[in-house]
């Protein structure tokens, strides 16, 4: 099992209504480096990327609603917008007084560099991993995605089980062959909890609702509207493997970011997957913290 060289800590604060559960790492500030985790993961998993960053920086990582320890919606609806209104409501009670600093990754860095546009005063830098966006839709994918998510109502889907974490871990290697054993037990363990039974299976630690297709089409014209109001320096790590970037077709492409982001740094790692934060946290914290000196040399 993984050693962590950073001792975690866990709180839970209420935000709009949920009980969110964060993970600190290092002495509580009111300027903490904020860290989102991406679709199904959850915060505690930052841990590798934690202890790779400078001792003395105090991190703190939510689990978004419906995800880890952090409570579900009692309907069971989970819209994107709400993360923005979560992000907002977050920043407001950890770090009320100055501009958040803030690593991001998939899902997470797409909510964040969106809200950056929104709140253009309200973060300081973003560190994003690998989140340049989905896939435009056209308004011909309505009928059938109305169609689909009214089944889904009808029988959502349940919790994904598994035998053991070590069935858990073994599959998490096999999707992810750079993932090294004792990171996918980690995650595995980080994921899934003991079922209530005494068979020693575990079920993923998620809301399955997430699963439900969402019936408002995503509208990349918006998200690239929202980008351009972004006046913050922006670093975007590429993962080179990533399984993601080839559904993006040109809007994956280094030269189309640039066009949407006023202050871009670009940093492509050509030998990690999309969870590069788990693979290669060495290389991921390295970058970071390069990115974050030159931030502080700029506005000195």
């Amino acid at each position: 099992m993984y050693q962590p060289l950073r001792t975690p800590r866990t709180e839970e604060l209420r935000l709009r209504g949920l009980r969110h559960r964060l993970t600190w790492w290092g002495e509580r500030t009111e300027t903490p480096v904020v860290l989102l985790h991406g679709f199904m993961d959850c915060g505690p998993t930052w841990q590798f990327l934690v202890d790779c960053l400078p001792e003395d920086w105090t991190c703190v990582a939510p689990d978004w609603r419906g995800f880890g320890h952090t409570e579900w919606t009692a309907d069971g609806g989970y819209w994107f917008a709400d993360y923005f209104a979560d992000l907002e409501a977050l920043l407001a009670a950890l770090v009320p007084g100055s501009r958040a600093r803030v690593i991001a990754h998939s899902m997470g860095g797409n909510i964040a560099a969106m809200y950056a546009g929104i709140r253009p005063d309200r973060l300081a830098w973003l560190a994003n991993l690998d989140a340049v966006g989905l896939p435009r839709t056209t308004s011909d994918e309505a009928p059938e995605r109305y169609r689909r998510w009214l089944n889904e109502l009808i029988e959502p889907p349940k919790g994904t089980d598994y035998r053991s974490a070590a069935q858990l871990t073994s599959l998490l290697m096999m999707r992810n062959p750079r993932l090294t054993r004792d990171r996918a037990e980690f995650v595995a363990r980080a994921w899934a909890s003991e079922t209530p039974s005494t068979s020693g299976g575990v079920q993923m630690r998620f809301d399955p609702r997430h699963r439900i297709v969402n019936p408002v089409l995503y509208r990349r014209e918006e998200a690239e509207r929202c980008w351009a109001q972004m006046q913050i320096p922006m670093l975007l790590l590429r993962a080179g493997l990533s399984e993601f970037r080839a559904r993006l077709g040109a809007d994956g492409d280094d030269e189309n970011a640039r066009l949407h982001y006023r202050n871009l740094q670009i940093v492509n790692l050509p030998d990690v997957g999309h969870s590069m934060h788990h693979e290669d946290p060495e290389t991921v914290a390295r970058h970071i913290v390069e990115f974050e000196r030159s931030c502080r040399e700029a506005s000195a």
